[in-house]
């Protein structure tokens, strides 16, 4: 007779997903842009988001961390469903707490860096930690320049935003993010605003992230990073999920027309 197996409470949380989204719906309005999307990321895993312009990629990553509400359709983070209040555009999350908490282990990374000005790049970094965290400012100054060798700008630390380059700063925005120490990062085109010199830089530095095996969600236009750091791509096409799957049949053997199509626009 075999005996069943009981898993410890540290390898049921590996084994759930850190995000796991069913049948998720979103409006503006009576314009519906997601339409019923499925979405896992699992631990340690890189998750990229790929579709043409107005497909939902960046809304759906947006309602991951809540910076949107949805109006139909599951949300868990490590297996906790976020509470609603509410139905369809009048569904709001009923619990502030959670959310507040939820979003400090899901750090993001916008297109357009969204740097503090008035603050140094050693001071944007570890301001979350400190003000919302509440960390020790000694301990979040040596993690934070830590960080900032990692992306590869420790000598950066006393510059303003504004004597940086767009790549340096993009880099000093991952930074930032992962000064947090966060359960998941969430890149909402992180290299689109750069031109092609700069957007080199900060995909080395997504490149070494996903060979530390950190789960990450990605919005991306890069097909080749996307066929690079993921383990699972999803294609989205008018709010819905065309094809998905790993990025060696997505890419080297698309089924959709519609990827096929999008992939040949996109020299992917």
């Amino acid at each position: 007779m075999s005996q069943s197996s009981t898993l410890t409470p540290a390898e049921t949380r590996a084994e759930t997903p850190v995000i796991a989204i069913h049948d998720l719906h979103k409006c503006y309005g009576p314009l519906e842009v997601l339409k019923g999307v499925d979405l896992l990321a699992p631990r340690g895993h890189v998750v990229s988001l790929i579709g043409s312009s107005g497909s939902g990629k960046s809304t759906l990553l947006r309602c991951c961390n809540l910076l949107e509400d949805s109006q139909q359709g599951e949300i868990r983070f490590e297996g906790e469903a976020v509470h609603w209040k509410g139905e369809g555009l009048n569904r709001h999350p009923a619990d502030r707490h959670q959310v507040t908490r939820i979003r400090t282990n899901l750090s993001m990374v916008f297109q357009q860096f969204n740097l503090w000005s008035h603050l140094t790049v050693l001071q944007n970094v570890m301001e979350a930690p400190v003000t919302v965290l509440k960390r020790d400012p000694k301990e979040v100054e040596q993690k934070a320049r830590q960080y900032l060798a990692k992306v590869g700008i420790e000598d950066k630390a006393d510059a303003w935003p504004a004597q940086l380059s767009g790549g340096q700063q993009q880099r000093a925005a991952i930074a930032r993010a992962l000064c947090m120490e966060p359960r998941a990062l969430l890149f909402d085109e992180p290299t689109s605003a750069l031109d092609p010199e700069l957007e080199q830089e900060v995909v080395r530095v997504i490149k070494a992230l996903a060979d530390e095996g950190r789960t990450m969600l990605l919005v991306t236009h890069d097909m080749k990073l996307a066929a690079d750091c993921s383990d699972h791509v999803i294609f989205l096409h008018q709010g819905r999920i065309e094809e998905e799957g790993p990025p060696d049949s997505l890419f080297g053997n698309p089924q959709s027309s519609r990827l096929r199509g999008f992939l040949s626009a996109t020299g992917g």
